[in-house]
């Protein structure tokens, strides 16, 4: 077996490794990963470093997607804990790592199965409709989930004369319910808090600062409404406006021009998007819009993950399979986003 390289994880942290202490990093995890049969997923709001030694870097179902169908025998997700248990719910038979367990997500969070099904007794006969930031238990007691990407076919292909629940994200929901004019939608008030935090007064400030600038929003974000008004009362052009999942703002900066894009959403996607297109300039709308949670995966944990086994995500088999229902109902609908969220 080859020798452990000597990376310094526990002399000193990664903000302060030095060029070779990196590489040496990048050759261990990857050398860990081909001796524990490991694919190596990474959400695109990581760290850059970890985006760039994985395997597979996108959004959440799509990453888990691409579990399912690999051949590895494990599945190591750098992101938030929600999201393993997506890759375990369809990929049921691998074991699946997570760098920190106690990763979690405020939006998530914001629903609990068992308010979920208050909330479903109050409105019995309802179409339950959740966004995939959310719990296996939550997804258990859902109809359908959606992705931001189609979010709006999803809730277009319930009858339109029967009530639909939607969940979690109260600006994802609004952007919805404004997008197909849909009256008998009721929408729980959660919120990512870092993509509330992207304010209407961000986006005011950003424009003014660089008005030639395209936009491109992601509908968690508070400033999303507000964009959409700003269009609407001639204060932005329509055609520089964008509203997209991480997905979509992706294909858009490979097609766009622009010489420079203000960027809407978690500020771990804007290495994705450079990377994508190396000349625009893409700078974030709110420039401390990082998740916390999303960085609790550190270079460090990663390698302990793939070191040590751990932290091993399981879910109760009952509640993956009622989740594993609602989420093929989505794919089912016949054009879910492979990057959607």
């Amino acid at each position: 077996m080859t020798a452990t390289l000597p990376v310094p994880a526990a002399t000193a942290p990664s903000e302060r490794w030095t060029g070779e202490q990196w590489a040496d990093w990048r050759a261990e995890v990857r050398r860990l990963a081909a001796e524990r049969d490991a694919v190596l997923l990474a959400h695109n709001y990581q760290a850059a470093q970890i985006q760039d030694v994985a395997d597979h870097v996108g959004d959440s179902l799509a990453l888990s997607r691409i579990a399912a169908a690999s051949d590895a025998s494990t599945i190591v997700f750098a992101g938030v804990h929600f999201m393993a248990e997506t890759a375990k719910i369809l990929a049921p038979e691998k074991t699946v790592l997570v760098p920190d367990a106690a990763a979690g997500c405020s939006l998530a969070d914001t629903i609990t199965a068992d308010q979920l099904r208050a909330w479903k007794a109050e409105h019995p006969g309802a179409a339950v409709v959740s966004y995939v930031n959310t719990t296996a238990e939550v997804k258990a007691e859902t109809d359908v989930c959606c992705t931001s990407s189609n979010a709006v076919e999803v809730v277009e292909s319930i009858p339109a004369d029967r009530e639909v629940l939607f969940l979690p994200d109260q600006f994802l929901g609004a952007h919805v319910q404004r997008v197909t004019g849909r009256q008998n939608m009721r929408i729980w008030m959660g919120e990512c808090h870092v993509h509330a935090g992207i304010s209407p007064t961000d986006l005011r400030a950003s424009v003014e600062a660089t008005p030639d600038a395209e936009l491109l929003i992601h509908p968690e974000c508070g400033c999303a409404t507000s964009a959409l008004w700003m269009v609407s009362d001639g204060q932005l052009p329509s055609e520089r406006v964008h509203v997209l999942s991480t997905g979509g703002m992706l294909d858009e900066a490979r097609r766009t021009t622009a010489r420079q894009v203000l960027v809407a959403t978690e500020i771990g996607m804007l290495h994705q998007l450079r990377q994508a297109n190396p000349v625009t300039d893409f700078q974030p709308v709110n420039p401390r819009a990082a998740c916390p949670y999303m960085k609790m995966s550190t270079p460090e944990k990663l390698l302990r993950a793939l070191r040590e086994g751990r932290d091993e995500v399981t879910v109760d088999p009952e509640i993956a399979a009622r989740a594993r229902s609602a989420v093929e109902a989505m794919i089912a609908l016949g054009t879910p986003s492979p990057v959607g969220e």
